[in-house]
């Protein structure tokens, strides 16, 4: 499925895409930077769950490679 604007510098306007605001940069009134805070949140609890899960993966990972590790040097008696 070919999308207007993906990937193409001619349509770039026709994105799909939200583009940031940088409250720094352009003033922007309070309910302005209040619905900019709500979207923000919205794709942060989208997120979350996601993140959670890549990085106690992660950790898991990391805990099995040091335990094979460690095993694989004990059997080879590196290990005293």
């Amino acid at each position: 499925m070919l999308v207007v604007g993906a990937g193409d510098p001619l349509h770039a306007k026709n994105t799909l895409f939200v583009q940031g605001n940088d409250p720094m940069w352009e003033k922007l009134t309070p309910t302005q930077l209040h619905f900019m805070w709500q979207m923000q949140l919205a794709q942060w609890q989208k997120t979350l769950p996601q993140q959670w899960t890549q990085i106690i993966m992660t950790i898991l990972d990391i805990g099995v490679s040091y335990l094979w590790l460690h095993f694989l040097l004990g059997v080879l008696g590196v290990f005293p």
